[in-house]
Order: structure tokens, then C-alpha cells, then sequence
């Protein structure tokens, strides 16, 4: 079986402890620090747009099978881990929208964050609605 290998181009910094379960419930602001090899990467970035981040749910445990099948305690029934937004996953990655606040060096200040502090970055991309 290949694996694959990701090195994160940074991490989530903030101050609060208590983080909300998604993107779309949380009004949280916080910063992303990219390392600085790839700042030249930010170019295009504005206050205003929305990113994708995509991160890796580091505090999660290691999968286990009975986490195929789990009931998140906003839902009345147990789902699939594909159909949830577990951080218990067989490839524990996250993805979140974020609205970007400001933009200096190699920082992003952003709000709805639903990650914990430390949390590793692997990649940014835009976010794009679509058209109708």
C-alpha cells in the first residue's frame, strides 16, 4: 500500500481553549502563520476573501474501525464517518472556510476558526461560489 507524506506550510495560532465543532458556527478569530519559505505563496490573498484550509486534526486518536459508525451530538442518529464532519477519521484531515480579516507578512488573521491552537496547515486555496 503507498503512503503518502504531507509537511504542513504552518499552523493555526490562538488563544481560546474552547473551539467550536465547525467553521459555520464559529465567529472565532485567529491567525494562520505560514512558514516563511512559502509566504511568497500569500500573493493575491485580501482582506475580505474567503480561503479553504485544509489541516490536520493532530489531537485526534488513531482510527479505529467502531468509528466507521458515529453519532455527533448535534445529529439524532448514528451516520457514517464520510457523511459527518468527525475529527475521527481514517485520514484525520480538515477542511474549513475562513474569512480572511487581514493579511501582513507571513501571517493571516482570519475568523471562524474551529481548530486548535498548534494545528498544523497543509494547504490554502480560494474559494470559489459558484456561479449560477
Amino acid at each position: 500500500m503507498e503512503q503518502y507524506i504531507f509537511k504542513p506550510i504552518g499552523y493555526i495560532k490562538t488563544n481560546t481553549k474552547n473551539i467550536p465543532r465547525h467553521w459555520t458556527i464559529s465567529d472565532l478569530e485567529g491567525e494562520i502563520i505560514i512558514n516563511p519559505e512559502y509566504k511568497d505563496g500569500l500573493k493575491g490573498i485580501k482582506k475580505g476573501d474567503k480561503i479553504v484550509v485544509i489541516f490536520y486534526f493532530h489531537k485526534s486518536p488513531p482510527f479505529t474501525y467502531d468509528k466507521l459508525i458515529q453519532k455527533p451530538a448535534h445529529i439524532n442518529e448514528q451516520r457514517g464517518v464520510f457523511s459527518i464532519c468527525s475529527p475521527h477519521r481514517p485520514n484525520p484531515i480538515g477542511l474549513s472556510v475562513l474569512e480572511v480579516v487581514d493579511i501582513f507578512d507571513n501571517v493571516i488573521k482570519v475568523r471562524r476558526i474551529d481548530m486548535f491552537d498548534g494545528t498544523p496547515v497543509l494547504d490554502i486555496k480560494p474559494y470559489i461560489e459558484i456561479q449560477s
